[in-house]
């Protein structure tokens, strides 16, 4: 028998594969959806509150569920902000 060809969902590298042995004693490749990571803050590095992880809250989800209401708010922490804001008011 030859190899048939998967969906085209599957083509892609976008789901990870990963090598399963089944019951029987035979493998299968299982197609599995990668990890989602928390976002991070983009100067110090601290996660950040309020964003969600899961997928389908970014997908379709209001933009207001997605980050803070703020400035900067999904990009960096409120302690790097505030020490932003602190430089660019001592600076005049």
């Amino acid at each position: 028998m030859g190899s048939t060809m998967v969906r085209p969902g599957l083509r892609s590298h976008a789901k990870k594969r990963v090598a399963r042995k089944l019951p029987g004693g035979g493998t299968k490749v299982f197609y599995i959806r990668r990890k989602h990571y928390k976002a991070r803050c983009a100067i110090c590095g601290r996660l950040l509150g309020g964003i969600p992880v899961d997928p389908d809250i970014i997908r379709r989800g209001a933009k207001t569920l997605k980050r803070p209401e703020r400035p900067y708010g999904g990009v960096i922490c409120p302690d790097c902000l505030a020490r932003a804001y602190r430089i660019a008011i001592r600076s005049g």
